[in-house]
């Protein structure tokens, strides 16, 4: 009886060459955890061989070591689940996503729809600043300076001229006033619809937007704002920045420096008047609203930094004051500010024919949708001009 008991115990001596083995053991699994990948199958064998190490052992050094094994095995186990489920929400991904592999190749991408996020090679890129209740001056436009349909399609890819209406959304989701802008849209495909809020206060952040989204979808070497109001010869725009094409940061439009108006409830009233200096100080130079253009770097600048870019009351204002403390070359172009007939008559007999006409006094042609139809016949470049032009 006491010889069977005694056969049933572990010897003092293979107590230690078991410890010795566990240590080993662990060493060799610690090894291969860190460095080499663990099957499951190599798991399951190594948990079963401890359990029956533990078993066959009343150690308590040696059950401690099998304890803390065991744990670390468990945690292995957890980190090595936990790897191959990121593997497979990798692969998953990679399944999802567009390749942007031919982007990167080309260049340039196709251009599908106005909707559709594209980038095609331009000379420029002509937004027409508009607002919903504006038809009848989109309308005026297009019979007078702004080319329609397959003329407008094909100036744009013989001549890298493109020209948009520009316009945001109203605070309604699909409202009629964007279900109206949809339906003109379908009939003339010449708008570029962006993501802003319409509002008179907001011209600053549509500036913004406009420019942001003319360089996502054009690669264009010159980007051009303009109001509805505002009468343009495309032929001689085109010419007049061609002369500028080698120059990197251009700013070009008619400069001028007016007074900051601190005065509440006038028009052009400036809240951030103290930031001008004294009460009846100047603004700084910057190109007058009506129509002025910037040159490529500048365009991605405003960009790239959009959501930093300080907004003023006007918006003239607060596109000369993001140019202001950079190395920009201000172009005073006076061809772009000529007042309507008689004086852009005058000059286009003249040979002189100017880049933009409107009237001072209203900020654009006075009852424009009326009088555009004679400026255009007066002041109007000749047809070749435009087809000719960029040569």
């Amino acid at each position: 009886m006491m010889r069977n008991k005694n056969r049933g115990k572990v010897s003092l001596q293979w107590i230690v060459i078991l410890c010795i083995f566990s240590f080993a053991l662990g060493m060799l699994f610690t090894n291969r955890m860190l460095f080499a990948p663990v099957s499951e199958d190599q798991i399951i064998y190594t948990r079963r061989h401890l359990e029956d190490v533990a078993a066959n052992s009343d150690d308590c050094a040696t059950n401690k070591k099998l304890i803390q094994n065991e744990e670390v095995l468990g945690e292995f186990s957890k980190a090595h689940e936990a790897i191959q489920s990121l593997d497979s929400s990798i692969a998953k991904l990679r399944l999802e996503l567009p390749s942007n592999k031919k982007q990167h190749n080309s260049g340039q991408f196709e251009n599908l729809t106005d909707n559709t996020v594209t980038r095609k090679k331009a000379f420029m890129v002509i937004g027409i600043n508009t607002a919903f209740s504006s038809r009848r001056r989109r309308d005026s436009i297009r019979e007078t300076w702004m080319p329609r349909g397959k003329s407008l399609l094909q100036l744009e890819l013989e001549k890298g001229i493109v020209v948009r209406f520009m316009i945001g959304h109203s605070a309604t989701s699909n409202s009629i006033l964007d279900r109206a802008i949809d339906s003109e849209y379908a009939q003339h495909k010449d708008f570029l619809r962006l993501e802003h809020i319409e509002g008179y206060h907001e011209l600053s952040a549509k500036t913004k937007s406009f420019f942001s989204t003319a360089v996502q979808r054009w690669d264009a070497e010159f980007y051009v704002k303009v109001d509805d109001d505002v009468h343009v010869n495309l032929g001689t725009l085109a010419a007049t920045l061609a002369r500028h094409r080698s120059k990197p940061r251009v700013y070009i439009g008619c400069m001028k420096s007016g007074p900051v108006l601190h005065q509440n409830n006038v028009k052009y009233h400036e809240p951030e008047y103290w930031k001008f200096g004294e009460e009846g100080n100047k603004y700084f130079r910057h190109a007058t609203g009506q129509i002025y253009a910037i040159s490529k770097d500048l365009a991605n600048y405003i960009s790239i930094n959009q959501p930093i870019l300080h907004k003023y009351a006007n918006e003239d204002v607060s596109l000369g004051a993001w140019f202001i403390g950079l190395e920009v070359e201000h172009i005073d172009d006076r061809s772009m500010c000529c007042g309507t007939p008689p004086e852009c008559e005058w000059k286009a007999q003249a040979g002189n024919v100017c880049v933009a006409s409107f009237d001072w006094s209203c900020s654009g042609i006075c009852k424009s949708v009326e009088r555009i139809k004679d400026v255009h016949a007066k002041c109007g470049e000749d047809a070749p001009t435009l087809w000719d032009a960029l040569v």
